[in-house]
């Protein structure tokens, strides 16, 4: 049966890449402006998936993705899935690189690449876009001299690639999550990973480090932590947690029991398979 995937969007991004590793070619992938937007398609019906970055391994969160899962209307992580990602220089067949002037891309690329901008395009003017592909598009269109993004995203323009390669990292790796409606609950496989949004109380010296040792005192490993405002006034925070094991294993039952003791609200985000 054909599946509906919602992605970040438009067509050759890293996001459509990573989706495709995971899907059929009897499945709809279905590309949306941001994350919002995509996350949204699954909360009204339009789709019955999607799949949005959360980390980098060198730039770290997205903090967008974070924000929707914890505070947006709920969704759940049902699975994971990992891509390398490498950035290359694009420009129109008929550009001179020495014309170079404004260069487009997203934040989480152009923060990946700032060596090689500072290096050969110190004077360039860097302008912010959705997505890697988004610059792509925009410059096919003629809005930019040129754009940082995928390789696939200079096939799908028809743009001429000048520099391939240009991540201060090389070995760059992105996670990306795939997300539904609550009620699809992945059956526990001794490789799991369990996402939480802890809120607490009120902010308080320790607040923290109690959380934490609801999980030390059952020897669950945590993986990922990370503070993000509420929204609701200066200084209120809460964590989105990533912890080895699924909901079903005693340890992580165990220290959600306790979490509720100590917290204001938890989240629970998803059990699912870590990505190979």
């Amino acid at each position: 049966m054909s599946i509906k995937y919602a992605y970040l969007g438009p067509a050759g991004t890293f996001t459509e890449a990573a989706l495709q590793k995971i899907t059929t070619p009897s499945d709809q992938l279905i590309a949306y402006a941001n994350v919002t937007a995509a996350l949204d398609a699954v909360r009204n019906g339009e789709c019955q998936k999607a799949l949005v970055p959360i980390e980098n391994s060198v730039e770290g969160v997205v903090a967008r993705t974070l924000d929707e899962l914890a505070i947006g209307q709920p969704l759940v992580i049902t699975a994971e899935t990992t891509l390398p990602v490498s950035f290359s220089l694009m420009t129109l067949s008929n550009t001179n690189s020495a014309e170079i002037k404004s260069i487009a891309t997203h934040p989480h690329a152009e923060s990946q690449c700032r060596s090689f901008i500072a290096k050969n395009y110190p004077n360039a003017q860097v302008i912010e876009s959705s997505s890697t592909a988004a610059a792509a598009k925009g410059l096919s269109k003629g809005d930019y001299d040129a754009a940082i993004a995928g390789s696939n995203a200079a096939k799908n323009y028809d743009l001429k690639i000048i520099a391939e390669n240009i991540g201060d990292n090389t070995g760059a790796v992105t996670r990306f999550v795939l997300v539904e409606k609550p009620g699809n609950q992945p059956k526990a496989t001794g490789k799991d990973r369990t996402s939480l949004a802890v809120f607490i109380a009120l902010d308080h010296a320790g607040a923290l480090l109690e959380i934490l040792n609801e999980f030390a005192k059952h020897q669950v490993n945590l993986t990922f932590i990370q503070s993000r405002p509420t929204g609701s006034q200066l200084g209120h925070y809460h964590f989105i947690i990533d912890a080895e094991g699924h909901v079903e294993d005693k340890p992580i039952s165990a220290a959600l029991a306790g979490l509720k003791e100590i917290c204001e609200d938890i989240r629970f985000l998803g059990s699912y398979p870590q990505a190979k």
